[in-house]
Formats: C-alpha cells, structure tokens, sequence
C-alpha cells in the first residue's frame, strides 16, 4: 500500500485480484480448450476413425458427455470431506491427463471408454472445485471483485472452446488421432503445471466434517420416523424429530426446486447434440463456404462465439424491454420461453434434414447458422438463468446441494439422448429424429410452465 493511501486508510489492495488468480485462471483457459478440444472430434472419431454406428457413436458421446456431470458429487464429496479444494483439483488434473494419454495412444474401443471413463473422472471431479476455489481467495473486502472474477472465468472457457473447436477439427484432419487428441492433452498438462506452480500463494481451505443435518441426514430421519407422522403432515415433517424445522424446510427448498429441474434436464438433451446429432447432419452437407473448406465439427465454434455476443443483447436490450412492455422477465418465465425456444430450433434443423432428404445436391452447412443461433439464445435464457434461480431459491446450508442438482439436469438429459440413440426409435440425424426432441422438448416447457405457475418464489440471498 502506499504511504498516501495509507494516510488516509485506503486499502488499495481490496479493489485488486490476489496475485495467485493468474494462476487458477491460467489453468481454466488451458483445461476448457483441452476438454472442448477433446469433445469437438468424438464424434468424427468414433465414426470415421473406430467405424462404429451412427447410434452407437451418438450413444456413447452423451454417456461420457452426462458422466462428467455425475462425477461433480464424487469430486465435492471429495473436497469437502477429504482432501480439501486444492489436493482434489491437483490430483484429479492428473487422472484428466492420462485419459487424454490413453485417447491418443490407444486407437481402439477399449482405448476410447478408458480414455473417456478417466477424463469423466477427472473433469467432473474438479468442476466444483474450480470455482470455489477461486472464491476461497478473496478477502472479506473484496467480495465486489467476485462478479469480475466469474465473468474472466466465462470469457476464459468461450475462449477456449472457440479456438479448440475450431483447431482440433483441422488437426485431427492433417495429422490423424494421435496428434489431434495428444495436444488437448499436452494443455491439460500444462493446465496441471500451471495451477501447481501457485501453491504456495494459495489460500487452503481445509475439509470439514459433517454437522449431521445435511440432506440425506434429513431424508434419512424423514423415513425413519414416516409412520409416527400426523395427520395431514408430509414427509419432511417425519424429521422434526431430530432436526430443527430450519434445517428441515431447507432441504424443502431443495425439494421444491428440484422438481421444477427435472422438466430441465430435456433442454440439455437436445442442447449436447450440437456435439453429436448435429455434427453428423453437417457431415452429409456442402462443407465448402466462400472458398473454404470445413470440417463437420468445427461448425459448433458458432456456440461459444454467439454466446459472448448474446448474454450483453438479453441483459441490457431484450429484458429491459419485455420489462417496459410488461411481460416481466421473471426466472422462470425466461426459462420456460427459453425451453419453447430450443424446441423451435430442433424444428429447425429438422426442417433442415427435410430439405436434404428431398434434395439432390447436397445443402450448404451454412445453413446450420440459424438453428445455432436460436439453440445459443435458448442456452442464455436458460443456463444463465437457471444458475441464478438455484443460488436464490436455496437457503445458505443447500446451496451447494442445488447447484449439484442443477448439474445433474445435465447428467439426466444427457441419458435421455444416449437412451435414445441406442434404442434407435428414429436414425440419428433423420428427420423424425429432430421433431421427436423438438415434441419432446415442447411438451416439457409447457410441463415447466404448469409446475412454474404453482411455485411460490424465495430468497435466499446473504445479507
């Protein structure tokens, strides 16, 4: 500090970030373009490369794709109770490198599901550390530079997708797997170094045991003492017996929200196919643009470069001005148009397969441009929103919990999409296979907009 600050007791380093976020976000940038790297040529790979079905290609994406946002509870758990932020992140980084090392070395089946099973492993296990961790270090005055902080981190991680889903396609073409899936790794180990290097500036937050009046302890006692409940009395109210009601109507809260989540979970099933089902319909279209020849997979960089530019357009045009004409943009109304919103671009895309099915020449990928643009402006009205929602809805001691449920609406669509494709209702990427999730997809906005008329709203906010 300086002495005129000082003199005048300005604390000049609460409006600065702690000098060790370079490195937590250092990693960020490197593992985000590892993993999306990684991801952008799954589908090209087990196609054209290991020569599995199309079905099976879409199935086993979106059965990695909803692991890795299963093992977010396995890597909190971890954090929480064992090994602290810092040791699970570190550790676990390790675990994320040798499954890209096993995806580049091993070019056969058993190679992609340990390669795969070990990059779940490791990217869900620190997902919920990451973040956190970022917040252990900021001192009590500093908590303004949070928001700051968490906007670095989103450019960061549409930063890397952007270049990684644009180069690791081009990479994969020139040089083949090995390349293609090594350098992802090379980042990521890198990623690893990077966030080791800070150690000794961190702040360590060490794991804390339970205080026994978690959920499931709630649960648990809500069963045990079921049959001793009162008339007219619910579920919960059996755990009044060995919780306060504060601690019991908190893990209500979480009750309540969750089932507004699950209708959620069918918008991550038709969001994730911008990886899969998409990919395969740009793979059976005019690749040529202006000259320039693309990759089926690089089409997907559109995502991360509309979202930059579409989160600043809601948030201080499109909102602000449903606002003025009275259609108040409440969360779950923005969710619920958001979910009605991504089923018109599965419409879209199979109006789309329509058109190629009917067509003798093949259809410029350009095309694409258009359901991209609608699905990004779904995914900002509800991937945004919903993070919101779920801190607000949750009292302090759930927080955590609501957030491990908001991943697992991630988790559960995936398995609708795997599901899905592997029973083979409809061929990937045909026609009746788009208007099935775009029916789908209509049917639960409209089940999310009952269950969101009869939610009373709270607010949990600190302070």
């Amino acid at each position: 500090m300086s002495q005129a600050a000082a003199a005048v007791g300005v604390d000049t380093d609460a409006n600065k970030f702690p000098t060790q976020i370079k490195y937590i976000v250092g990693n960020e940038a490197c593992e985000r373009y590892s993993y999306y790297g990684m991801r952008s040529i799954l589908t090209v790979f087990m196609i054209q490369v290991l020569f599995m079905q199309e079905g099976e290609a879409t199935s086993t994406y979106h059965l990695f794709a909803s692991a890795c946002y299963l093992f977010p509870l396995l890597g909190a758990f971890i954090s929480d109770r064992i090994w602290g932020k810092y040791k699970t992140i570190l550790y676990l980084s390790l675990v994320y490198c040798l499954g890209h090392a096993v995806l580049s070395i091993w070019e056969t089946k058993a190679g992609l599901y340990w390669g795969l099973g070990l990059i779940a492993l490791g990217s869900g296990g620190i997902k919920p550390c990451v973040s956190a961790h970022v917040g252990d270090q900021f001192k009590a005055n500093q908590t303004h530079l949070l928001k700051k902080v968490y906007e670095l981190f989103y450019f960061m991680i549409n930063f890397g997708s952007f270049f990684s889903t644009l180069i690791t396609p081009w990479t994969l073409k020139a040089y083949g797997p090995s390349i293609a899936f090594g350098i992802p790794g090379v980042l990521m180990f890198f990623a690893t170094i990077v966030f080791w290097m800070g150690r000794h500036e961190y702040v360590h937050v060490p794991p804390t045991k339970s205080d026994g009046h978690g959920i499931f302890n709630v649960i648990t006692s809500a069963f045990k003492n079921s049959s001793s409940r009162k008339e007219g009395e619910k579920f919960l109210d059996g755990a009044l017996k060995d919780h306060s009601r504060e601690q019991v109507e908190a893990v209500r809260a979480v009750f309540d929200i969750a089932k507004l989540f699950a209708a959620i979970s069918v918008f991550w099933a038709l969001f994730d196919q911008h990886g899969s089902s998409w990919v395969i319909q740009a793979m059976n279209m005019d690749l040529n643009f202006m000259g320039v020849q693309f990759e089926a997979s690089q089409i997907a960089a559109w995502n991360p470069i509309m979202v930059m530019g579409l989160i600043p357009l809601f948030s201080m045009g499109i909102y602000p001005m449903l606002d003025k004409m009275g259609l108040k943009t409440t969360p779950i109304r923005r969710m619920t148009w958001g979910m009605f919103v991504a089923a018109a671009s599965f419409a879209m895309i199979g109006g789309l397969q329509m058109l190629m099915d009917g067509s003798e020449n093949k259809i410029n990928v350009m095309w694409q441009f258009f359901p991209y643009l609608v699905i990004t402006m779904a995914e900002v009205m509800i991937s945004i929103t919903g993070l919101e929602f779920a801190y607000t809805q949750a009292p302090r001691s759930m927080k955590s919990s609501i957030m491990s449920i908001w991943l697992l609406t991630v988790f559960f669509g995936n398995l609708i999409t795997a599901y899905v494709s592997k029973v083979n209702f409809f061929p990937v990427a045909s026609t009746g296979y788009f208007m099935f999730f775009a029916a789908l997809m209509a049917v639960f906005a409209g089940i999310f907009w009952f269950m969101g008329t009869r939610y009373k709203p709270k607010n949990y906010m600190e302070g």
